[in-house]
């Protein structure tokens, strides 16, 4: 894995999932794959792992809506120049719909919204994050940002994790409009003959959007449900005493409420598949494993730093990954210690050291709050 893979949880999900548009590597550039009515498949290549993200272009009657933009890479834009050239040749590009803020996914927002004179339309907290995040890389290093490191067990390590933690939106992201249209949760967002609702998720990123199609069977769920892929979810230095596991779970129980099983999932990475329920189940259960196999560990005092052997796949290489790995551990680490399954004890150096309370030791399951 290079230095910007991000990590790979333990015992990967499996869910009984089907893609009805079979396992694609590459799509190649210029081409597109219909997956419905008005809906086009577009996958753009990443310059790191998994190497690809998907985004979609509806008929939008007069014009397309684009879906997710890909990261501002030469491989990326040339897709898009020639899909301009080619499938889309014929209407304008009328507005740009991020589901959230990460570069993969925003990166060109700017220079597709400059290209066509249109509107970016982006939930409030995941535009001014992303604004804060540029302005904030921009910047050397804060204080808070290092010591949070610090605090993690990362040492002398913690400035070059935070410059290469947030280092890739420099290098992913073309200028961000200055102005936005603001999505909201529960919106119907008429594109071409149908709607879709915005159905709002947390914990991956702030407030980030599905988009859900009721007439066509569709759902658009960005990084929130990925067919073989984990969302990373992770505790960052402008919120240290966030809870996002908390986040994201009740997120995924709220998909299942809201959403049928019947749809088409369109996923940023990976293949449509259909099986949302089972999906969700999985990724849920597969966090439960995690959080038991980390108390299993606090048994005896332990670091952020010292519990990734037991989250992760395989080793983490890299600042980049090691920063993101970090921040997933802590996640993890703070659902527990808000219940009461777990302390945290600052050392006369200032770093955390986490155990299992009695109660965290004797749990056989994980009390989800549903």
């Amino acid at each position: 894995m290079d230095d910007l893979s991000p990590p790979v949880l333990a015992e990967p999900v499996s869910a009984a999932v089907a893609s009805p548009h079979g396992r694609h590597a590459a799509i190649e550039a210029g081409r597109t794959i219909p997956v419905a009515a008005g809906v086009h498949w577009v996958r753009l290549p990443l310059p790191f792992a998994p190497g690809h993200i998907n985004c979609w272009v509806l008929d939008d009657g007069d014009g397309w809506t684009i879906v997710d933009t890909g990261y501002e890479c030469d491989d990326a834009m040339r897709v898009w120049d020639d899909l301009f050239t080619g499938d889309f040749a014929a209407r304008p590009v009328r507005r740009v719909v991020c589901t959230h803020m990460h570069p993969d996914h925003a990166g060109l927002a700017g220079w597709l919204t400059r290209r066509w004179n249109c509107p970016l339309w982006m939930s409030v907290q995941e535009y001014l994050m992303c604004r804060a995040l540029l302005t904030d890389v921009a910047q050397e290093p804060p204080q808070d940002g290092v010591e949070f490191y610090q605090a993690a067990g990362m040492g002398e390590r913690a400035v070059s994790i935070y410059r290469k933690r947030f280092g890739p939106y420099r290098t992913g992201f073309s200028a961000l409009p200055a102005s936005y249209r603001r999505i909201r949760a529960g919106e119907n967002l008429p594109i071409g003959p149908s709607d879709w609702r915005v159905v709002m998720t947390s914990g991956h990123s702030p407030e980030h959007a599905c988009l859900w199609n009721e007439a066509l069977d569709l759902f658009i769920s960005g990084d929130q449900v990925l067919p073989r892929y984990w969302s990373n979810v992770t505790v960052l230095p402008i919120e240290p005493d966030a809870d996002p596991l908390a986040d994201w779970v009740e997120s995924l129980h709220r998909i299942r409420r809201t959403v049928p099983d019947s749809v088409t999932v369109l996923p940023s990475h990976g293949e449509p598949f259909t099986g949302l329920h089972a999906r969700v189940g999985a990724l849920v259960g597969g966090h439960e494993r995690n959080l038991l196999a980390l108390l299993g560990a606090l048994s005896v005092p332990k670091r952020a730093a010292d519990v990734l052997d037991t989250l992760f796949a395989w080793p983490i290489r890299g600042e980049t990954s090691l920063g993101m790995a970090v921040g997933e551990s802590l996640a993890h680490l703070a659902w527990l210690v808000r219940r009461g399954f777990a302390t945290r004890l600052a050392d006369a150096e200032r770093v955390d050291w986490y155990r299992a309370t009695p109660a965290g030791a004797a749990l056989t399951s994980i009390p989800w709050e549903n």
